[in-house]
């Protein structure tokens, strides 16, 4: 006998680099949980209605622009559920009108909160490892054995051609899991290849080009920001992350004029992404990029 099946839509709501979380009732399925927002999908409505009017009701928000994050099917032993995944990121004006006991939580406590089984491909997706190594050297990634798996990603920067379709096509599978790529790259790749990798990456140029509803769904997303308005604009475009650079001069962009940390935290701090700093650091400086706003820290020569 087929189970019943059941649409929902979800809401990941984005406020500095937080998340919206909130907690499920005893009664309702998969109850004593934490939960984020959203419902059932009604008759008549499209997913992306459905999510307006239960972050209208259940928030106390009205958000117009979303992004589609991604659809989820899993199967219960009572139930089959679509989770149709959308996420927007919350003016500070409407802090004040969420209704409790909605609350913000940090990606990294996401692990340690008790989510339904079908939530773990969203929080697992909404978690960035604070590091990420860049290099045109893939047997880096590979050798890296006694790394934690969440413990940094890898940004293989190299020309999109098929010798790095056929180095990549060669990793085993919690290789790919922390592998980045550019988006020329990405394109490139078997449809196998793509769905494994951990994010795709944007050059600033990219990024600047690109319009509303042009990202790929269900995956992540990084953009390489240099200025307020590439980083402003990464964020109305629905990115999950930005890298941005460089913080100081660096031998492979000696050309470029650096951020130092005060700007770096300026513009940093109007982000409700999680934002990578680049440029002339190296793995000690973590603690004091967070201090200016970063979520992470990206490196060359020096990780």
């Amino acid at each position: 006998m087929s189970k019943p099946s059941i649409h929902v839509a979800i809401a990941l709501l984005l406020y500095r680099g937080k998340v919206l979380v909130g907690w499920r009732n005893a009664d309702q399925h998969q109850g004593n949980k934490y939960e984020f927002p959203g419902g059932k999908i009604e008759a008549g409505e499209t997913p992306v209605e459905a999510c307006r009017r239960e972050i209208f009701e259940e928030v106390g928000i009205g958000i117009q622009q979303w992004h589609a994050f991604d659809v989820i099917h899993h199967v219960y032993d009572d139930v089959e559920v679509f989770l149709h995944l959308f996420h927007a990121t919350v003016p500070e004006q409407y802090l004040h009108d969420i209704q409790k006991p909605w609350t913000w939580y940090g990606r990294d406590q996401l692990f340690a909160l008790n989510f339904p089984k079908a939530n773990q491909a969203i929080i697992q997706r909404l978690y960035w490892a604070h590091q990420i190594k860049i290099s045109d050297n893939l047997s880096a990634l590979s050798i890296e054995k006694s790394l934690d798996d969440n413990a940094q990603f890898f940004y293989f920067r190299t020309t999109a051609d098929q010798v790095a379709v056929t180095q990549i096509s060669q990793l085993a599978a919690n290789a790919l899991s922390r592998l980045i790529v550019n988006i020329e790259l990405w394109q490139q790749l078997p449809e196998h290849l793509q769905k494994s990798i951990a994010a795709v990456h944007y050059k600033q140029h990219q990024l600047m080009d690109l319009h509303i509803e042009q990202l790929p769904i269900g995956l992540r997303c990084i953009a390489a920001c240099h200025d307020l308005v590439s980083l402003q604009r990464a964020q109305t475009l629905g990115f999950d992350a930005v890298i941005l650079s460089p913080v100081f001069a660096t031998q492979t962009h000696p050309e470029a004029n650096a951020l130092g940390w005060e700007k770096f935290a300026e513009y940093a701090k109007t982000c409700d992404l999680p934002v990578f700093a680049l440029g002339g650091l190296s793995q000690a400086d973590l603690a004091i990029a967070q201090q200016h706003y970063a979520y992470g820290i990206a490196g060359i020569r020096n990780f």
